[in-house]
């Protein structure tokens, strides 16, 4: 079983934000889409791109290094390069604190 971990303050990041994180030694790119966050792991699927450094639109990111595209909801790959999803992470937001527990 997973252990939930404390990773930020809801505060800390705006809407449209992101920042990255680490969660039992594994990188995680966290974001703020209109006041709900979510987690991905930092790594593009096609090439292990840092997804964190990428453009957020809405909910789509974007892997800086060619392009591949994300729904940071689901992982899902949205466009080559990219066809496998990227994982997710259960998010909990506690007393304005921000809480990741990692999917297997």
């Amino acid at each position: 079983m997973s252990t939930s971990v404390k990773v930020a303050q809801a505060a800390d990041i705006a809407t449209g934000g992101k920042l990255l994180t680490e969660v039992d030694g594994r990188a995680i790119a966290l974001f703020n889409v209109e006041g709900t966050f979510y987690a991905i792991d930092d790594v593009c699927t096609h090439d292990g791109g840092p997804l964190a450094e990428g453009e957020l639109e809405g909910c789509e990111i974007r892997c800086p290094r060619h392009g591949a595209r994300f729904d940071v909801r689901t992982g899902k790959a949205l466009c080559l390069p990219a066809f496998e999803p990227v994982a997710t992470h259960q998010v909990d937001v506690r007393d304005g604190a921000i809480f990741i527990t990692l999917n297997d």
